[in-house]
């Protein structure tokens, strides 16, 4: 029979500190991904003609082509990094702009790129056909987000603190994806990102209201990074023995982490409603005091 894992890292069902435990199936999170995604690889490989034609044209063009080929691969690269941070501000309802932004600097180096690629024109006609490329590719892929997204009224310092707990977390989860790719079984890797799905749905519920970080900190932190631990524990045991007894426990362990991060999300979410019910009621009776008509709702 499968057992709980116990330890200063797991929740204790015990404790009247800690949520209920809920019998609803944690929400499945899919992969945040930009739809374009994937156009900035065929822009380098549509650049590789560049190299491939100077071939024995002499040095000095074969120097200039292969570096107007890394330029255009060093935009691309931008470019594409720059979609995977628009995909995941629009995938928040509270979050900062991109702190660099990678898609105009992905649209100049292209321009730069073709500029230097064309060595049959001359310099101003060089300079028309970088410019002809940059002001495609804004025109393809847009600009950066310039503004932050749902921040007004919150604490700027109190946001960089969720911040920082957040990228703490994500690094959690991140090493426990690469110490379960070590058993290669597809089915465990597939629980270990449904946990990490659940664990970013708190993460959302803190960053919208960094007033609740206190509350979720310890999930956060040491919960997951005891999750962390256990899962390397496991790799390394399952890659010596197989013993499905630890596999069971594991699972077992992956689940009640899903369903006490459920709780605690809903928790949060739950007494945040409550608290806008009793900002609304006190507006209510300063309106009726007043004699000023009340909200509707």
């Amino acid at each position: 029979m499968a057992q709980r894992y116990g330890g200063k890292y797991s929740p204790d069902p015990q404790n009247p500190s800690e949520p209920d435990r809920s019998t609803l199936p944690p929400e499945r999170m899919p992969r945040v991904q930009h739809r374009q995604e994937g156009w900035p690889f065929w822009i380098a490989v549509a650049a590789l003609p560049f190299v491939l034609g100077a071939i024995g044209t002499g040095p000095t063009n074969l120097a200039r082509s292969i570096g107007a080929f890394g330029v255009i691969a060093l935009a691309a690269w931008l470019l594409r990094e720059g979609l995977k941070a628009e995909a995941a501000y629009e995938a928040r309802r509270v979050a900062r702009r991109p702190a660099l932004p990678r898609k105009i600097l992905g649209a100049l180096l292209l321009g730069a790129g073709l500029a230097l690629g064309a060595t049959d024109a001359s310099l101003p006609g060089a300079g028309v056909i970088g410019l002809i490329g940059a002001a495609l590719s804004l025109v393809a892929f847009g600009p950066d987000p310039m503004r932050d997204k749902g921040m007004e009224g919150i604490d700027p310092f109190q946001q960089d603190r969720v911040a920082r707990v957040v990228a703490e977390g994500e690094k959690h989860l991140a090493a426990m994806r690469e110490a379960i790719a070590r058993a290669q079984d597809g089915r465990l890797s597939a629980r270990v990102e449904a946990f990490a799905a659940t664990a970013r749905q708190l993460f959302r519920a803190v960053e919208e209201d960094p007033g609740d970080l206190a509350a979720a900190r310890r999930y956060m932190g040491v919960y997951l990074e005891g999750a962390r631990d256990a899962t390397i524990r496991f790799v390394d045991l399952w890659g010596a023995t197989r013993d499905p007894g630890a596999r069971r426990d594991y699972e077992a362990l992956l689940t009640d982490l899903e369903e006490n991060f459920t709780a605690r999300t809903r928790r949060l979410i739950e007494n945040g409603r409550e608290g806008l019910e009793v900002e609304i009621e006190v507006l209510r009776e300063r309106l009726a005091r007043e004699n000023l008509p009340p909200p509707r709702g």
